[in-house]
Order: C-alpha cells, then structure tokens, then sequence
C-alpha cells in the first residue's frame, strides 16, 4: 500500500517518493528518490520508518538542505562575485558527470564533460553569447589525459586530436573513442572470467576470504548497525575512535584466527616493486595470470579494452584502507576499521569480484556511448606536445583526419594542462605501467608535483606551457579559439600568452564545487580565451 504524508506529534513525515518531489521544489532542482534513500543509508537524516517502508522527518531534511545553502553562501564570499557560477554545473548528478566512457578509468585532474560541451557545442544559451565551434571542425587537447575533450568531440560532431606524453593515458583515451566489436568482446571476457574461476578452485584464499565475510558481518550487525551507528557518531553519542579502536583489536583475533586456519600467505616475498609493495600475494597471483591470458588474445583493440579492465580492476584492489584509495599511505594487511564506511573492512584478497564488476560496466558504458557517437574521427597521440608533428604523427593512424588538418587547419584547443606542482601524473598509475612495460617519462610531464611549485619550477612550467601553444599554433588556422582550464593562482597564464605570442580576450572563472577527493572544500578555477596577438 502507498504510504501517505504522516503527522505525528507536530512532526512531518514523507516517504522517499513524496519527499523527493519536496525536496526538488525546496531546491528547485531534481532530486530523485536514490537520492534521498542514500541520506537514509549513510545516516545524514533519520529513518522514521519500519518494515522497509522508511519514513522522512521534512522538517529535519530541511535543516540538511539548509547546511548545504549556507555553505554555497558561504563558497560564494570566499570565492568572490566576479564567478561564472553556471559554470558550476553543480545542478548535474555525480552519474550525469561521470556519464558512458568518462568513468572507464579513475584519473586524477580530469574536468568534467559538461565543461567541455558549453564551449564546444555549436549551440548558444542565454550565457553564452558566441559560437566558438562548428561542426565538421577539428579541436586540439595537447594535454589530452584521459581523452574528455575528445570522447565530448565525438558527441557534439567535430573531430579532434589529442596528445599526451603518458603512453598509459594515451591508452585510455583511444579505448573510449574507439568503435568495438561488442560481441567478440563480450565472449572473450567472458573466457577469462571462466579461466579466472577455475584458477582459483584448488586455492584457499577464496574459501577464506568468503569465511571472513560471514565473520565481518556478524560482526559488523552487532557492533556497527547502520545506519544508526553513523548518526550516532555525527550527533556525538558515540566517541568514534575510542568505540572503533576496541571492535578493531577485538575482531583482529578472529581475522588471524582464520589466516591461521586456511594457511594463507598474506605477504609478498620482496618488495621492490610497487607491484610487489601494494598488493597482497593472492591477489598478485591472480593478477599475473590474468594478464599472460590477456596477453593472448589475437585481437589488438580487444587487447587494450581488456587491459584498462584490469588495470581499473588493479587498481581496486590495492593493499590500503578505502579512505586512503587515491593517496596511499602504507600497505594494509589486517582487517581495519574504516571511516569511510563506519564498521570493519577488509583489504581485498581476491580480483575476482572486481573483474567481473568493470567488466559489466565497461561494456555498458562503451555501449551507451555508441549509441550517441557521431561519424567523426578522433585519435590520442604519444607524443611531448611541445615538440610533436601532428599532421605526420596522425597521418600514420588517421589519412584522412591528417589531410583535414592539413587542408583546413585546426579550429582550436580546448584543454586542462597540468596544475604547477600538484600531480605527477605517471606515478598516478605506477601499478598499470608495471603490468603492461609501457616505459615512463616522468621528466618530460611538465608541472609535476615532484619539481614542487618554487619560483624554478613556475619558471619551468611558463616555459614548458608557452613551448606547447608555439607548437600548437604551426597546425592551427588562423582565426583560432584557445581554451585553458586553470587554477592560477600564481598568475602565471598572462605571461604564458605572452611567451606564445597570443593575447587573452577573456577569462571565465569558475567554483569547482563538486569533488570526489577526501579534500572537498570548494576552489575556483578560471577557463582561459586566447587568441592571436
């Protein structure tokens, strides 16, 4: 039976339903009803209901919301007025910003695709009051990473090209932009997931770690019972780290208990490797055999889709908490506490479970974007931007887009270059250059967080930045559009367009506010419109 609205003591009750229909008109925006069950969940409002039929205190959803309006208030005096803030895109939902192939493989420093569709669809928008490109035209993104720029190309209909001095990120990029025979594809993962099966029968590690999940959640009910647990953290009932230390250490014993009962080596042999490091043993044994399979596979643009599975799969399944997952701190292998999740975790020991999970989700998201690709050409090039021939380096991969950029000249660029000191970019996927040998040019990346951001290492960055625009400019035509997305608070992008000899007709400054990192306070960053002097 529908529940209906429900007044009980001057209290306001809605279900899921109903109070996602309030919450979008309160926010005038959509909230749909997963949104409001993940508030449940995670134990940011109280569940008021019994029997799976939850209920929703209004009164108390709107003190939630209201935390949130104060804080964009508060981003906007910090951020300043002078913000874009429809540039925000703070309307979309996570799944809409991380939509088809853009979640294929984490990576850091990536923009998100609304960004790039506001500038380069040929459509205006009572914002945007110019054109800037066409379709049928040819857009460049010398710092292409995980090719953003070029799968939203593909969308609006224009062609591109991308470059990248990581072979890695190159790979990434073409596996999203690539057409795929989908059946082919489909029946050979599904040969290495029956191969994978079968590996695994005659070793403990499944037996125990499926031992260890009946123990943990047994353990977890009793002593972590969500989400009740959570909100009696957030409202001060429950001293956190005191309650999680003492479960910690109760529940360490029946975890070694079971280590000891099924004989299973935790730790690898030598550790020199960051392969060797991060991982424990079962799971690199598996990882090595899954890899010789893939390695097998005759197809070459199988071969790589399969390779950012298991590189996706890999890096899943490293050796650190959940919390610590994009910034490693040190190898976990005992069951921990996890803040993230508020019970008690585990580090992984078998890759089985997440292979078949991105591998579901690899096909499903290459298959939603072919059905809204256009018939365009898109190619990602290894290759240091600031030196490269593009129209002789795609001329070996695409003829045709080779002769377009030759005949016609390239539009523009539309790209994020590397923030001064804050990412080094090779060392974000260490794990995946180990497994596939691609070779490492940490010292070509410009910006790197290893040089620091030093007056030395700006002065390297202006350079390096200015040497890539100058390239750049030999294949572009002459009325170009150059779009930059930057953070720069050093000020250093007037001089880049000096060194490049191009003038900055505008700047569009923008809240980041939608972050996935454990640091999610809010930051502006600014797009940069540069043209020829």
């Amino acid at each position: 039976m529908r529940q209906t609205t429900l007044f009980t003591q001057g209290m306001k009750f809605m279900n899921p339903k109903e109070a996602s229909k309030w919450a979008s008109g309160y926010l005038n925006k959509n909230v749909t009803v997963s949104n409001i069950s993940y508030l449940l969940q995670y134990g940011r409002i109280k569940n008021y209901g019994n029997n799976g039929n939850p209920l929703i205190n209004i009164d108390e959803l709107k003190l939630y919301y209201r935390s949130f309006i104060k804080k964009e208030e508060h981003w906007r005096k910090i951020l300043g007025d002078d913000l874009n803030w429809h540039l925000s895109f703070v309307e979309y939902k996570e799944a809409e910003r991380t939509k088809h192939v853009h979640r294929l493989h984490p990576y850091k420093g990536k923009f998100i695709p609304q960004l790039v569709e506001y500038f380069l669809d040929s459509h205006t928008d009572e914002f945007k009051k110019e054109i800037f490109f066409k379709k049928g035209d040819i857009v460049l993104d010398p710092f292409c990473g995980s090719g953003t720029t070029l799968v939203q190309a593909n969308e609006l209909g224009l062609n591109a090209v991308g470059i990248d001095i990581s072979a890695f990120n190159v790979m990434i990029s073409n596996v999203k932009v690539e057409k795929h025979n989908f059946s082919e594809l489909q029946k050979i993962i599904q040969n290495l997931s029956s191969e994978l099966e079968n590996f695994q029968i005659n070793r403990n590690n499944t037996r125990f770690e499926e031992d260890l999940l009946d123990e943990l959640s047994r353990f977890n009910k009793a002593n972590f019972p969500s989400p009740e647990f959570k909100r009696k953290v957030r409202t001060g009932l429950i001293n956190e780290s005191e309650y999680a230390k003492k479960k910690e250490e109760k529940f360490l014993s029946i975890y070694l208990r079971l280590v000891r009962k099924y004989g299973i080596q935790i730790e690898q042999n030598k550790n020199d490797t960051f392969l060797d490091k991060w991982f424990l043993l079962p799971v690199r044994k598996e990882i090595d055999f899954l890899f010789e399979k893939i390695k097998q596979v005759k197809d070459a643009e199988i071969q790589k889709t399969l390779a950012i599975i298991l590189s996706r799969t890999v890096r899943s399944c490293r050796a650190t908490t959940h919390a610590d997952l994009a910034t490693l701190k040190e190898p976990v292998r005992t069951t921990y506490y996890c803040k993230k999740h508020g019970k008690i975790c585990k580090p992984v020991f078998s890759i089985a479970r997440w292979w078949r999970r991105y591998s579901a989700d690899t096909v499903n998201r290459l298959l939603q974007f072919d059905r809204l690709r256009t018939d365009t050409m898109q190619i990602c090039l290894v290759g240091d931007s600031r030196t490269i021939n593009i129209i002789e380096k795609v001329k070996k991969e695409k003829p045709l887009l080779a002769k377009l950029i030759s005949q016609n000249g390239i539009s523009g660029i539309f790209s994020s270059p590397p923030y001064v000191g804050l990412i080094n970019y090779h060392e974000q996927h260490a794990y995946a250059y180990e497994i596939f040998g691609f070779e490492r040019k940490d010292k070509l990346e410009i910006g790197p967080l290893f040089k620091g951001q030093g007056k030395e290492a700006r002065r390297l960055y202006i350079e390096g930045i200015a040497k890539v625009l100058q390239n750049s400019k030999k294949f572009l035509k002459k009325d170009y559009n150059v779009f930059l997305v930057a953070n720069d608070k050093y000020n250093l992008y007037p001089k880049i367009a000096e060194l490049a000899d191009m003038r900055i007709v505008n700047q569009y400054k923008r809240p980041v506010l939608n972050r996935v990192e454990k640091d999610r306070s809010a930051y502006s960053e600014i797009i940069f419109h540069l043209k020829e002097k």
